[in-house]
Protein backbone atom coordinates (compact mmCIF):
# COMPACT_ATOMS: atom_id res chain seq x y z
CA UNK A 1 0.00 0.00 0.00
CA UNK A 2 2.96 2.70 0.75
CA UNK A 3 3.36 2.94 -3.35
CA UNK A 4 0.36 4.69 -3.77
CA UNK A 5 1.31 7.57 -1.97
CA UNK A 6 4.11 8.24 -4.48
CA UNK A 7 1.98 7.20 -7.14
CA UNK A 8 -0.59 9.04 -6.22
CA UNK A 9 1.98 12.36 -5.84
CA UNK A 10 3.38 11.89 -9.58
CA UNK A 11 -0.46 11.67 -11.32
CA UNK A 12 -1.12 14.49 -9.18
CA UNK A 13 2.49 15.96 -10.66
CA UNK A 14 1.36 14.83 -14.31
CA UNK A 15 -2.03 15.99 -14.16
CA UNK A 16 -1.49 19.68 -13.41
CA UNK A 17 -0.12 19.73 -17.10
CA UNK A 18 -3.60 20.19 -18.24
CA UNK A 19 -4.10 23.35 -16.06
CA UNK A 20 -2.38 25.12 -19.39
CA UNK A 21 -5.48 24.46 -21.21
CA UNK A 22 -7.46 26.99 -19.54
CA UNK A 23 -6.49 29.65 -21.52
CA UNK A 24 -8.10 27.66 -25.04
CA UNK A 25 -11.24 28.12 -23.45
CA UNK A 26 -10.94 31.89 -22.31
CA UNK A 27 -12.11 34.12 -25.16
CA UNK A 28 -9.11 36.49 -26.00
CA UNK A 29 -9.65 39.40 -28.10
CA UNK A 30 -5.70 39.94 -28.70
CA UNK A 31 -4.86 36.54 -29.98
CA UNK A 32 -1.41 37.65 -31.92
CA UNK A 33 -0.39 39.13 -28.40
CA UNK A 34 -1.48 36.24 -26.14
CA UNK A 35 0.58 33.71 -28.73
CA UNK A 36 3.39 35.56 -28.15
CA UNK A 37 3.07 36.10 -24.39
CA UNK A 38 2.45 32.49 -24.32
CA UNK A 39 5.22 31.53 -26.23
CA UNK A 40 7.74 33.41 -24.88
CA UNK A 41 6.17 32.58 -21.37
CA UNK A 42 6.85 28.49 -22.20
CA UNK A 43 10.12 29.64 -23.74
CA UNK A 44 11.32 31.14 -20.53
CA UNK A 45 10.60 28.35 -18.21
CA UNK A 46 11.64 25.26 -20.40
CA UNK A 47 15.03 27.12 -21.40
CA UNK A 48 15.82 27.94 -17.57
CA UNK A 49 14.64 24.84 -16.33
CA UNK A 50 17.51 23.28 -18.92
CA UNK A 51 20.28 25.70 -18.12
CA UNK A 52 19.50 26.11 -14.06
CA UNK A 53 18.24 22.40 -13.06
CA UNK A 54 18.39 19.86 -15.90
CA UNK A 55 22.08 20.01 -16.70
CA UNK A 56 24.06 21.05 -13.24
CA UNK A 57 22.29 18.31 -11.24
CA UNK A 58 23.58 16.16 -13.85
CA UNK A 59 26.47 17.34 -14.33
CA UNK A 60 27.58 16.91 -10.43
CA UNK A 61 26.49 13.55 -10.31
CA UNK A 62 28.71 12.59 -13.76
CA UNK A 63 31.69 14.37 -12.85
CA UNK A 64 31.78 12.70 -9.19
CA UNK A 65 31.99 9.09 -10.99
CA UNK A 66 33.88 10.08 -14.04
CA UNK A 67 35.92 13.01 -13.32
CA UNK A 68 35.62 16.67 -14.80
CA UNK A 69 37.16 16.23 -18.56
CA UNK A 70 35.18 12.96 -19.23
CA UNK A 71 32.28 13.74 -17.28
CA UNK A 72 31.77 17.30 -19.55
CA UNK A 73 32.27 15.63 -22.74
CA UNK A 74 29.88 13.02 -22.13
CA UNK A 75 27.10 15.49 -20.98
CA UNK A 76 28.03 17.70 -24.14
CA UNK A 77 27.40 14.67 -25.98
CA UNK A 78 24.09 14.17 -24.62
CA UNK A 79 22.77 17.52 -24.74
CA UNK A 80 24.02 17.40 -28.15
CA UNK A 81 22.74 14.02 -29.06
CA UNK A 82 19.34 15.52 -27.56
CA UNK A 83 19.36 18.72 -29.57
CA UNK A 84 19.71 16.54 -33.14
CA UNK A 85 17.16 14.18 -32.00
CA UNK A 86 14.96 17.05 -32.07
CA UNK A 87 15.74 18.42 -34.99
CA UNK A 88 15.22 15.47 -37.15
CA UNK A 89 12.45 14.88 -35.51
CA UNK A 90 11.18 18.81 -36.61
CA UNK A 91 11.72 17.42 -40.18
CA UNK A 92 9.76 14.84 -40.44
CA UNK A 93 6.55 16.94 -38.56
CA UNK A 94 4.39 18.98 -40.95
CA UNK A 95 3.29 22.44 -41.33
CA UNK A 96 -0.60 22.39 -40.47
CA UNK A 97 -3.06 24.83 -42.59
CA UNK A 98 0.59 26.76 -43.30
CA UNK A 99 0.91 27.25 -39.45
CA UNK A 100 4.19 26.43 -37.55
CA UNK A 101 1.80 26.54 -34.11
CA UNK A 102 1.54 23.04 -35.13
CA UNK A 103 5.10 21.78 -35.05
CA UNK A 104 5.66 23.78 -31.75
CA UNK A 105 2.72 22.07 -30.08
CA UNK A 106 3.78 18.62 -31.43
CA UNK A 107 7.55 19.25 -30.44
CA UNK A 108 6.48 20.54 -27.02
CA UNK A 109 4.45 17.39 -26.33
CA UNK A 110 7.04 14.91 -27.10
CA UNK A 111 10.03 17.27 -25.26
CA UNK A 112 7.81 17.33 -22.47
CA UNK A 113 6.67 13.57 -22.46
CA UNK A 114 10.17 12.61 -22.76
CA UNK A 115 10.92 15.10 -19.74
CA UNK A 116 8.14 13.77 -17.60
CA UNK A 117 8.82 10.44 -17.40
CA UNK A 118 12.21 10.24 -15.62
CA UNK A 119 10.77 13.53 -13.42
CA UNK A 120 8.04 10.99 -12.57
CA UNK A 121 10.67 8.40 -11.39
CA UNK A 122 12.26 11.49 -9.48
CA UNK A 123 8.34 12.05 -7.65
CA UNK A 124 8.23 8.44 -7.20
CA UNK A 125 11.61 7.92 -5.64
CA UNK A 126 11.12 11.41 -3.42
CA UNK A 127 8.13 10.15 -2.02
CA UNK A 128 8.84 6.55 -1.51
CA UNK A 129 11.92 7.92 0.83
CA UNK A 130 10.30 10.63 2.24
CA UNK A 131 6.79 11.46 2.40
CA UNK A 132 7.12 14.84 2.88
CA UNK A 133 10.03 15.31 0.55
CA UNK A 134 8.04 14.53 -2.44
CA UNK A 135 4.96 16.52 -1.47
CA UNK A 136 7.58 19.44 -1.68
CA UNK A 137 8.87 18.03 -4.97
CA UNK A 138 5.35 17.44 -6.38
CA UNK A 139 4.48 21.02 -5.71
CA UNK A 140 7.53 22.37 -7.49
CA UNK A 141 6.99 20.21 -10.16
CA UNK A 142 3.06 21.05 -10.61
CA UNK A 143 4.40 24.53 -10.96
CA UNK A 144 6.74 24.11 -13.90
CA UNK A 145 3.94 21.97 -15.55
CA UNK A 146 1.59 24.56 -15.97
CA UNK A 147 3.26 26.26 -18.05
CA UNK A 148 4.87 23.03 -19.82
CA UNK A 149 0.95 22.78 -20.76
CA UNK A 150 0.88 26.08 -22.22
CA UNK A 151 3.23 25.14 -24.13
CA UNK A 152 1.39 21.97 -25.79
CA UNK A 153 -2.18 23.37 -25.83
CA UNK A 154 -2.02 27.12 -27.09
CA UNK A 155 0.46 26.34 -30.03
CA UNK A 156 -1.65 23.06 -31.22
CA UNK A 157 -5.38 24.91 -30.35
CA UNK A 158 -4.33 28.25 -32.74
CA UNK A 159 -2.56 25.95 -35.56
CA UNK A 160 -6.64 24.91 -35.96
CA UNK A 161 -6.85 22.03 -33.80
CA UNK A 162 -10.03 20.84 -31.86
CA UNK A 163 -10.11 21.91 -28.35
CA UNK A 164 -11.25 18.23 -27.35
CA UNK A 165 -8.06 16.92 -29.12
CA UNK A 166 -5.46 19.77 -27.62
CA UNK A 167 -6.84 18.57 -24.09
CA UNK A 168 -6.16 15.02 -24.71
CA UNK A 169 -2.35 15.42 -26.11
CA UNK A 170 -1.67 17.46 -23.51
CA UNK A 171 -3.41 15.17 -21.00
CA UNK A 172 -1.33 12.33 -22.63
CA UNK A 173 1.73 14.57 -21.89
CA UNK A 174 0.91 15.05 -18.18
CA UNK A 175 -0.17 11.17 -17.78
CA UNK A 176 4.01 10.43 -19.23
CA UNK A 177 5.26 11.75 -15.40
CA UNK A 178 2.79 8.54 -13.53
CA UNK A 179 3.69 6.07 -16.67
CA UNK A 180 7.78 7.04 -15.61
CA UNK A 181 6.61 6.95 -11.79
CA UNK A 182 4.98 3.28 -12.58
CA UNK A 183 7.97 2.41 -14.50
CA UNK A 184 10.20 3.31 -11.27
CA UNK A 185 8.80 1.00 -8.95
CA UNK A 186 8.33 -2.04 -11.43
CA UNK A 187 11.63 -2.16 -12.81
CA UNK A 188 13.81 1.28 -12.13
CA UNK A 189 14.18 0.69 -8.48
CA UNK A 190 16.87 -1.61 -8.89
CA UNK A 191 18.62 -0.74 -11.96
CA UNK A 192 17.93 2.59 -12.25
CA UNK A 193 21.28 4.77 -11.00
CA UNK A 194 21.68 8.20 -10.53
CA UNK A 195 24.05 8.03 -13.60
CA UNK A 196 21.37 6.86 -15.77
CA UNK A 197 18.47 9.12 -14.60
CA UNK A 198 21.30 11.93 -15.67
CA UNK A 199 22.24 11.08 -18.63
CA UNK A 200 18.31 10.80 -19.90
CA UNK A 201 17.64 14.09 -18.08
CA UNK A 202 20.35 15.62 -19.71
CA UNK A 203 19.73 14.42 -23.25
CA UNK A 204 16.11 15.88 -22.67
CA UNK A 205 18.06 19.25 -21.36
CA UNK A 206 19.14 18.86 -24.86
CA UNK A 207 15.78 18.53 -26.38
CA UNK A 208 14.58 21.65 -24.58
CA UNK A 209 16.93 23.82 -25.35
CA UNK A 210 16.85 23.44 -29.36
CA UNK A 211 13.22 23.70 -28.73
CA UNK A 212 13.16 26.48 -27.04
CA UNK A 213 15.19 28.68 -29.07
CA UNK A 214 14.66 27.64 -32.07
CA UNK A 215 11.40 26.78 -32.42
CA UNK A 216 9.63 28.35 -29.55
CA UNK A 217 11.26 31.69 -29.05
CA UNK A 218 11.13 32.50 -33.14
CA UNK A 219 8.34 31.98 -33.48
CA UNK A 220 7.13 34.41 -30.72
CA UNK A 221 9.11 36.70 -31.98
CA UNK A 222 7.35 36.15 -35.56
CA UNK A 223 4.33 38.15 -34.14
CA UNK A 224 6.38 41.16 -33.71
CA UNK A 225 4.79 41.67 -30.43
CA UNK A 226 8.06 41.97 -28.49
CA UNK A 227 6.94 43.80 -25.29
CA UNK A 228 4.55 41.14 -25.20
CA UNK A 229 7.38 38.66 -25.66
CA UNK A 230 9.54 40.10 -23.04
CA UNK A 231 6.71 40.61 -20.72
CA UNK A 232 6.23 36.52 -21.26
CA UNK A 233 10.11 35.91 -20.50
CA UNK A 234 10.21 37.77 -17.62
CA UNK A 235 6.43 35.81 -16.24
CA UNK A 236 8.05 32.88 -17.08
CA UNK A 237 11.43 33.51 -15.95
CA UNK A 238 9.45 35.00 -11.94
CA UNK A 239 7.59 31.32 -12.52
CA UNK A 240 10.96 29.36 -12.66
CA UNK A 241 12.41 30.85 -9.67
CA UNK A 242 8.96 30.86 -7.37
CA UNK A 243 8.96 27.10 -8.28
CA UNK A 244 12.26 26.18 -7.06
CA UNK A 245 11.95 28.17 -4.17
CA UNK A 246 9.75 25.81 -2.73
Amino acid sequence: MEMFGPLGLSFIAGISTTIGCVFIFLKIKRVDEFIAYSLAFSFAVMFLLSIFDLIPSSLRIIINDFGVFFGVILAFLMILLGSTTIRIINDKIPTKNNCNLYRVGVLSMISLMAHNIPEGIAVYVSAYSDIALGISVCIAIMLHNIPEGIAISVPLYYSGIKRWKVVLYTLVSGLSELFGAIMGHIFLRKIATDNLISFVLLFVAGLMLNLSYNDILKEALSYNKFRYVILGIVSGGAMFVIAGLI
